[in-house]
């Protein structure tokens, strides 16, 4: 067995003395392991940090095998992403996302949306804004996607203001209003055919809004816990706005 696609590093695990297990994000083979062999060498280390963009070869005898991988940089830029406690912490962050993922289940949409995420990760006006997207991807992927098109009460698709934390469906501001106290705010970023850029605000409200859908549909029914990278990131990203 035998494929060649690009992959995006997410993590490495040591392998005996010499080798390591390289885990990375395909474009069309999804989030996939494989051996590298000498991958701890002093000239494969720089190759396999998290963020590099790479041209993968994959070989093993069965596919359900882990298979060796050889790997050719095309964009080596898990250096710029260790300037920026953003950068830092949300390549972390993108990663244990991904994790949330079946193995070897193809998503080639989430590996476009990645690549773009982490050439931005350091701009710190946008790189909130592009993980908020990223999250409601993954979501979707997930089979929990947001419906924020048209309000869940009446139909209509104008003057959205809220999100049902429940359905994850928009509410119009007439429909809403009742119970605005137990409702997200939709950030004007996420409002079909918005212009606006994120605040610091409604990046706040946003993050708050992802993570509880995170919370109920995925992390608590698996068991599992969120890790510190998101928050680390998320702390980072309204840090730099405030300066």
């Amino acid at each position: 067995m035998e494929w060649r696609d690009q992959g995006i590093v997410l993590g490495v695990k040591r392998h005996g003395e010499t080798s390591v297990i390289a885990e990375v994000m395909t474009h069309g083979r999804g989030r996939h392991l494989g051996l590298v062999r000498n991958g701890r060498s002093r000239s494969m280390q720089p190759v396999l940090q998290p963020g590099n963009l790479l041209e993968l070869t994959w070989r093993a005898r069965l596919d359900e095998h882990l298979g060796n991988f050889a790997a050719e940089p095309l964009s080596l830029r898990a250096a710029g992403l260790m300037e920026h406690a953003a950068s830092l912490h949300g390549v972390q962050a993108l990663a244990a996302l991904l994790r949330l993922l079946p193995e070897r289940d193809p998503h080639p949409h989430l590996f476009d949306m990645l690549n773009i995420v982490l050439d931005h990760l350091g701009e710190t006006s946008g790189a909130g804004e592009l993980f908020i997207r990223f999250e409601l991807a993954v979501l979707n992927d997930l089979g929990y996607g947001l419906d924020l098109a048209e309000c869940a009460a009446t139909g209509t698709k104008h003057d959205l203001e809220y999100v049902s934390p429940r359905s994850g469906r928009a509410v119009s501001r007439e429909a809403g209003l009742p119970y605005h106290d137990r409702l997200f705010r939709l950030p004007e970023f996420l409002k079909e055919g918005s212009k606006k850029a994120a605040t610091r605000e409604n990046l706040g409200e946003a993050f708050r809004m992802t993570r509880h859908f995170l919370d109920r549909h995925v992390y608590e029914p698996r068991g599992l816990e969120p890790g510190t990278a998101r928050e680390g990131f998320i702390r980072a990203v309204l840090e730099g706005l405030d300066a």
